[in-house]
């Protein structure tokens, strides 16, 4: 949801204040409602196979109850949050850079946004150390907490490696005009070849990981970079050229995941 409400300047009259807090309350109650629409189909399909199909009874439903406004509220916020915050920043920096003309730190820019936010994705956190205690256990690596640390680390290193060489490819993608179809196709080619010698052990992961990397804090941003810069540029589309990055961002940490697995494993 776009937001409509300016934020008033640095001395702004009383009123154009309180005129902002107003229309900025009304987006979030629609943002409210928003949410709860789209919470709605999760809902009834839970209760219906919990009562007509399991029959039973819903387990602490004032719990669960309190939890499902608790998680609307928070989807509210988190969505009101990017729309204020987190879009117009990386489409502002995404221009000021594009102003700077410095292909260099646009590049360096790219590839920090994408380490940090993946580095940070808490989604990646759990499924690194879920996979490094299923490696423990399978005997790939040795069973103590100094191992499965290291080996979740590493994980989460080169995953976060993999998004930042995915920016700055899909920021040179921008620049030059590359159909994007193309990079596609080429990097699933890749990976389906390295899969042929990967490791068995690390192949889902690896491409689990293409999914766990694009969530709740890269995705706002990388887009925001990507459509950002695409506005900036001349004739360049932020419709046909701005979107993309999350394609790309999806792909390459299953491709470097694969060759972790292969240095790892041998």
């Amino acid at each position: 949801m776009t937001s409509t409400a300016r934020t008033p300047q640095i001395g702004a009259p009383f009123a154009a204040r309180y005129r902002y807090v107003i229309r900025s309350g009304i987006e979030l109650l629609h943002q409210i409602a928003a949410s709860s629409r789209d919470l709605a189909p999760i809902v009834v399909v839970v209760a219906f196979f919990q009562i007509a199909v399991l029959r039973q009874p819903l387990p602490d439903a004032a719990e669960l109850l309190l939890g499902a406004l608790l998680v609307m509220a928070g989807l509210a916020l988190f969505l009101r949050g990017l729309s204020i915050s987190l879009f117009p920043l990386g489409e502002a920096m995404a221009d000021a850079f594009a102003v700077k003309g410095s292909a260099l730190w646009l590049f360096a820019f790219a590839f920090a946004l994408g380490f940090a936010t993946t580095a940070a994705e808490p989604s990646l956190t759990a499924v690194a150390h879920e996979a490094a205690r299923v490696a423990a256990g399978a005997g790939a690596i040795a069973d103590d907490d100094g191992s499965r640390d290291a080996y979740a680390l590493a994980l989460r290193l080169t995953v976060a490696f993999s998004v930042g060489a995915a920016l700055v490819l899909g920021v040179l993608r921008i620049l030059r005009g590359w159909p994007l179809p193309w990079l596609i196709l080429g990097g699933y080619g890749l990976v389906i070849a390295v899969t042929a010698v990967a490791p068995p052990e690390i192949i889902a992961v690896a491409y689990d990981s293409g999914g766990v990397t694009t969530s709740t804090i890269t995705v706002p941003l990388v887009t925001a970079l990507g459509v950002g810069l695409a506005g900036a540029i001349r004739g360049r589309s932020p419709l046909v050229d701005g979107f993309g990055l999350i394609a790309l961002a999806s792909l390459t940490p299953i491709l470097f995941v694969m060759v972790f697995g292969i240095v790892l494993h041998g």
